[in-house]
């Protein structure tokens, strides 16, 4: 199935612990709100790493999600692993495995962030598997 809609973001730069790179380390809490095909909200956690060079980093994230999507309800958590390259960008935002609660049990799927004129937009295919959960 897709999903596609928009989302706001607000990201809060919270302090590191026990990490003695701290300046080229950020680590920062999500909270989304989710429009269109998905309607609902997220909170999640945000760690990055620079480096030296411009246009290279990597960040990492993992956020839950409640909400409605396609008029089915419940959670489910997204993993984010993202790297960019002097300037090329990867990205693979994931549904975490067995995450999905209530009528989002069984969710399976991947979701594309589009940033297009700073606002945020999402395409998201997924499935949602009919079989009894554990």
């Amino acid at each position: 199935m897709h999903a596609s809609g928009r989302f706001e973001v607000k990201m809060v730069t919270q302090p590191l612990s026990h990490v003695e790179t701290a300046s080229t380390l950020m680590r920062k809490s999500l909270d989304k709100t989710f429009t269109g095909d998905l309607e609902g909200t997220s909170r999640g956690e945000f760690v990055a790493a620079g480096t030296a060079v411009k246009g290279s980093a990597g960040y990492v994230a993992l956020e839950v999600i409640t909400g409605a999507l396609h008029g089915r309800t419940g959670t489910f958590a997204m993993q984010h692993n993202g790297t960019m390259n002097r300037g090329a960008a990867s990205l693979s935002v994931t549904v975490v495995p067995d995450s999905g609660t209530g009528e989002l049990a069984g969710i399976s799927g991947q979701l594309d962030i589009i940033i297009t004129d700073g606002k945020h937009f999402y395409e998201f295919e997924y499935s949602i598997s009919e079989e009894p959960q554990p």
